[in-house]
């Protein structure tokens, strides 16, 4: 169980040296290649090697488990979305519900056992499950205890004409809520050590149990969202476009029907925050599977802190952002669908609204993107499962929007007929796939920064190397800064610095090319602007982070809420047809829509890191 622990440490000043040798511009000469090996090293053994083979399998096995059980349900909501013989509402509901049942005996399972082996060290990854994160999730879970409760009352108001599994689905889908999140909110640091193939089997299964349970609340909202497209098509007249609604209100009354109208309307504005809490708990879940045996480093991750002084025009511009977003929503909703004249007037101003935004976003990603580059510091390439998920995510999801945004380029260009909203809906598609993709490198590179901050010691030890025999030469301790980091008057010099201290005997040269390289070579932190030197630069850094966060936000609103100007413009579903563009908006919309809330939660990360 402490496999991670059982290295010797090293002795302080052995490990400060070492630092030294390596980021300084002196050190030791390293050992030779050669030399022989000593009889105490250690010899890397086949034995460890073998005994990872079991571990990878049990890896492998488990991971085609999920997929088999994630492929057997995506059939079944295919099946039930398509109308298919002999599959209905009530088949995919048991399905979920057996696999939730499943997952919640093997969360108390884990728990219990948790709970009786307390006493024991358990190793823990500092990356994942932070804070912030387990706030959200919790926010979200309440929302969704909340749908779920809608859902029952909503059965209960048609219980003489629904199936019993759709009054089970929502209690087991609260309880299963529930414990999740008391599950994630104990447990998702854990790097498990024992029982690791059945943890590996219980862990999976959690996660695809969560992304089925998403693709649910996806099909459902975007079979809600399908036909309010549809009357606004009918309304608008659309002769040539194939308008059958796709219903499934139950073919009974319910007792009081101005309730029922009322819940059955809050289900369907409520599924956006259901969507969210799935896939982020099916994130941290995936993050605990990628820890199970995994071996950790002694380095601990330091505690993000939240602060919120100096950021007030970033705050201000965010929040001006998100005001204007709910206008337009509010407008465009108003609008939309009413007649041919409004529903353009409220693409053009939904077009110039979201142009206007982009366009202040993805210049804040370059400005933070330039100071990184001038300040050229050296990125954490270390191996960290929740980080790299993160990385992964945001390319990933962007995909969504990209996929549409080139099928409606596709489509203006390819179209006899061109509306007047059409040559805002251009820039308007360009914009989406360059901003996404400027704050996908501002994000990525943030998450990749070392700590900001280095100790007296290690900063003393960069200019400084401990050897044995040999005196500082005079004409380096003169050379700037060098000569207060090494020796200064008053101060005694680090433990790991006491005795002999040698420079290297081409200082003068080194002292040189640094003077070169300030006036025409590769950048350094000092050829800031005076205006980002010191904590200037953090602010500014702050105020980019935060106002990135409100306005994603803000554009999760509109396509969460039923404002899709990809569905309403009409342009894309004459050139490529009805129904091929509403498989790719349905496919790549909940993509899209998560990528703004995923981003937002990392600019939340960057911002309380920097």
């Amino acid at each position: 169980m402490l496999e991670g622990l059982e290295s010797p440490a090293l002795p302080r000043a052995a490990a400060s040296t070492s630092v030294a040798g390596s980021s300084g511009p002196a050190a030791c000469p390293p050992p030779s290649p050669s030399a022989p090996r000593s009889p105490e090293s250690p010899v890397p053994r086949r034995g460890g090697v073998r005994a990872s083979v079991p571990q990878k399998l049990a890896e492998t096995l488990s991971s085609q488990y999920g997929l088999i059980v994630f492929v057997a349900g995506l059939l079944l909501l295919l099946a039930w979305a398509v109308h298919a013989a002999g599959v209905g509402k009530s088949d995919l509901l048991c399905f979920l519900t057996a696999l939730m049942l499943l997952q919640l005996l093997w969360m108390l399972w884990y728990v219990g056992r948790s709970s009786a082996h307390r006493r024991l060290f358990r190793l823990k990854d500092t990356h994942a499950g932070a804070g912030w994160l387990r706030g959200s999730i919790t926010l979200f879970a309440v929302i969704t205890i909340i749908l779920g409760c809608l859902k029952i009352g909503y059965f209960i108001g048609f219980s003489e004409c629904l199936s019993a599994p759709e009054g089970v689905f929502p209690v087991m889908h609260a309880v299963h809520t529930l414990l999740q999140v008391y599950f994630l909110w104990g447990h998702a640091k854990d790097i498990i050590q024992s029982f690791k193939t059945l943890e590996r089997f219980g862990v999976i299964h959690s996660v695809f149990t969560n992304l089925l349970l998403w693709a649910n609340g996806v099909l459902n909202e975007s079979k809600h969202q399908l036909n309010e497209h549809k009357e606004r098509l009918i309304t608008l007249g659309f002769g040539n476009i194939t308008t059958v609604l796709d219903d499934h209100t139950p073919q009974c009354n319910c007792t009081p029907p101005t309730l029922c109208t009322a819940i059955s309307h809050g289900i369907y504005y409520l599924y956006p925050f259901n969507i969210e809490y799935q896939i982020l708990a099916s994130t941290m879940l995936y993050v605990l599977w990628k820890n199970i045996g995994r071996k950790v480093d002694s380095h601990q991750h330091q505690k993000m802190q939240f602060k919120s002084d100096g950021v007030t025009v970033g705050a201000v511009l965010g929040l001006t952002a998100l005001a204007a977003t709910i206008a337009v929503v509010v407008v465009y909703l108003i609008h939309i669908g009413r007649s041919k004249t409004k529903s353009e007037s409220a693409l053009i101003m939904f077009y110039l609204y979201a142009i206007t935004l982009l366009m202040l976003m993805g210049a804040a990603g370059l400005a933070g993107i330039r100071i990184y580059r001038i300040e050229e510091k050296s990125l954490d390439e270390s191996k960290n499962p929740a980080r790299k998920l993160d990385s992964d995510l945001l390319v990933g999801t962007a995909s969504g929007s990209w996929l549409i945004s080139w099928g409606s380029i596709l489509a203006i260009l390819c179209a006899e007929d061109h509306p007047r909203y059409t040559w805002y809906n251009l820039p308007y598609s360009i914009l989406v796939m360059v901003e996404k993709y400027i704050q996908n490198l501002f994000i990525i590179e943030s998450i990749h920064r070392e700590p900001e901050k280095l100790s007296e010691d290690i900063r003393t030890l960069r200019v400084v190397t401990v050897c044995n025999g040999k005196p500082v030469a005079s004409s380096c301790l003169k050379s700037g800064g060098v000569a207060g980091d090494v020796a200064p008057r008053g101060r005694e010099m680090p433990p790991a610095a006491k005795g002999n201290v040698c420079m290297r005997e081409d200082c003068g040269k080194e002292e040189e090319k640094q003077e070169e390289s300030s006036w025409g070579g590769s950048p350094s932190p000092v050829r800031l602007p005076r205006f980002l030197q010191g904590n200037a630069k953090r602010k500014v850094l702050r105020n980019i982070a935060a106002f990135l966060f409100l306005c994603n936000i803000s554009l999760w609103i509109p396509p969460a809420f039923g404002c899709r100007p990809e569905y309403d413009n009409g342009l894309e579903e004459i050139v490529f047809g009805f129904e091929p563009w509403i498989i790719v908006v349905n496919l790549a919309m909940p993509f899209s829509i998560f990528y703004r809330m995923h981003a937002a939660a990392s600019l939340f990360e960057v911002y309380c890191n920097i």
